[in-house]
C-alpha cells in the first residue's frame, strides 16, 4: 500500500488524521553498536565477531554480508529457557512443574522479551533491510509507549493490542547466545551477565496477580461470568474473552496461557472504566465479590491486631499447592507467637497465594478472637 494512500475503513472520524510513525533508526557506527551492548550488559567480548552476527537480520544478510542472527537466536531461545529454568527451580522449592513452566513461559516469551528489545534500544543496532519490518516494530514501539510506565518492567504478557514482532524477541535471544558463545557455554555467566535484563523477574507470587483471576473476581462480583474461547491463527493461539455473551477482550500469542493472560488484561481494560463498563452494571451482584473484598483484608487486621498486643509479626508459609497448572489452588498457614502460647492455622485452597494467606489468617484471626 503506497503511503498517502490508506485502504478505506469507513467515515474516519471528523478530525482524523493520517498517524506518522517516527522511524526506528539505526546506529551505522558497528563499532559503536557493539560498545552499546557491551556497556549495557556490561561485558566485554573475546570476539566481537559473534555479537555482530547476533545484530545482523537475515534480510542484510542475504545481501551477501556473512551470516544473520538465526543460529545464533536457535541457541539463545535454548539456553535462555535452560538458565529460566535452573534459576525458578532453585528458588521455587515447593513449585511443581507446571506452575515453573508458567512462570518460565511468562519470563521468555515472544512479549516479554520484545519489551526488554524495546526498554533497551536494542532495534536501532540491529544490521537490517526490510522497511516492512521497521514499520511493524515503529508500530510496537508506539504502542508500547501508550502502556503504564511499569508495564514494560512488570508485565509478563504484555498489554498491547500490537502483536510484538518477533524480531525483537530474536534480538535478545542472540545477543544471550553470543554471550554464551563467547563465554565458552558457562550458562552459569551467562545468567550472571544478562539476568539484569529481564529484571524483575516474574515470580510465584507476582504471576499469582494474574488478570484472568482478577476478570473471574470482578464478574463474580457483579453475578457475571467470564468465558474464554480459544482458537489457532497462523501458529498463533488467539483467545477471545466473553461477558454476558459480549465479546469484551481478545487477546494473542505462541504460548495458550500467555495468550489467555492478554486476553483478560484487554476485558479488564474495557470493563474497569472502558466500552464494555456497562455490562457490570446490569442486573444483581451475588455477594461473592463483597466476600472476597473482606478476606483480602484479613492479613492486614491480622498485622495491626498483633501490633496492638505488641506480638511478634505473623509469619506465613505457602504449605501446599494442588490442581493442574492453569487451575492451581494453594494453602497457605499463618503462625503467631502470644503470650498464651503458639498458634497455627491452614487456610482454605484458593487460586491466588495473597488470598490464600488472607484465608489463613481470617482463621487465625477468629482464633485470637476468642481468647
Amino acid at each position: 500500500m503506497k503511503p498517502g494512500n490508506p485502504r478505506k475503513r469507513g467515515p474516519p472520524a471528523p478530525d482524523a488524521r493520517p498517524v506518522e510513525l517516527p522511524p526506528p533508526g539505526f546506529v551505522a557506527d558497528r563499532a559503536e553498536a557493539a560498545a552499546r551492548v557491551e556497556r549495557l550488559l556490561r561485558y566485554q567480548f573475546r570476539d566481537r565477531s559473534l555479537l555482530e552476527e547476533a545484530l545482523t537480520h537475515q534480510s542484510f544478510a542475504d545481501g551477501g554480508a556473512g551470516p544473520s542472527y538465526q543460529r545464533l537466536e536457535f541457541v539463545g531461545d535454548a539456553a535462555l529457557g535452560l538458565a529460566f529454568s535452573n534459576f525458578l527451580f532453585l528458588t521455587n522449592p515447593t513449585l511443581g512443574p507446571g506452575a515453573l513452566s508458567t512462570l518460565r513461559a511468562a519470563n521468555i516469551s515472544t512479549e516479554k522479551l520484545a519489551r526488554v528489545a524495546v526498554r533497551h534500544g536494542l532495534y536501532p543496532l540491529l544490521r537490517r533491510n526490510c522497511p516492512r519490518l521497521d514499520l511493524l516494530v515503529s508500530q510496537f514501539i508506539a504502542s508500547v509507549k501508550q502502556e503504564p510506565e511499569d508495564d514494560l518492567g512488570t508485565a509478563p504478557y504484555g498489554g498491547s493490542v500490537v502483536k510484538a514482532p518477533k524480531v525483537l524477541a530474536d534480538i535478545v535471544e542472540a545477543i544471550a547466545a553470543a554471550v554464551y558463545v563467547d563465554c565458552k557455554f558457562d550458562l552459569e555467566k551467562l545468567w550472571k551477565v544478562t539476568r539484569w535484563l529481564f529484571e524483575p523477574i516474574i515470580t510465584a507470587e507476582t504471576i499469582d496477580e494474574q488478570p484472568v483471576t482478577t476478570l473471574h473476581e470482578l464478574c463474580q462480583k457483579h453475578g457475571k461470568a467470564a468465558e474464554f474461547k480459544t482458537w489457532q491463527k497462523g501458529g498463533m493461539t488467539v483467545v477471545n474473552v466473553f461477558v454476558a455473551g459480549q465479546l469484551v477482550g481478545i487477546g494473542t500469542s505462541e504460548q495458550k496461557v500467555i495468550a489467555k493472560l492478554n486476553a483478560a488484561r484487554d476485558a479488564l481494560g474495557k470493563l474497569m472504566g472502558g466500552a464494555k463498563q456497562q455490562l457490570l452494571t446490569t442486573g444483581a451482584g451475588n455477594g461473592s465479590g463483597d466476600e472476597i473484598g473482606e478476606l483480602r483484608e484479613c492479613k492486614q487486621k491480622l498485622n495491626e491486631h498483633c501490633t496492638r498486643k505488641h506480638w511478634p509479626k505473623p509469619i506465613f508459609k505457602l504449605e501446599k499447592e494442588t490442581g493442574r497448572a492453569h487451575e492451581r489452588k494453594f494453602v497457605s498457614s499463618v503462625q503467631v507467637e502470644t503470650q498464651k502460647g503458639t498458634f497455627v492455622t491452614l487456610g482454605d485452597p484458593i487460586s491466588r497465594v495473597k488470598d490464600a494467606e488472607n484465608s489463613a489468617a481470617q482463621k487465625m484471626l477468629e482464633v485470637l478472637l476468642k481468647l
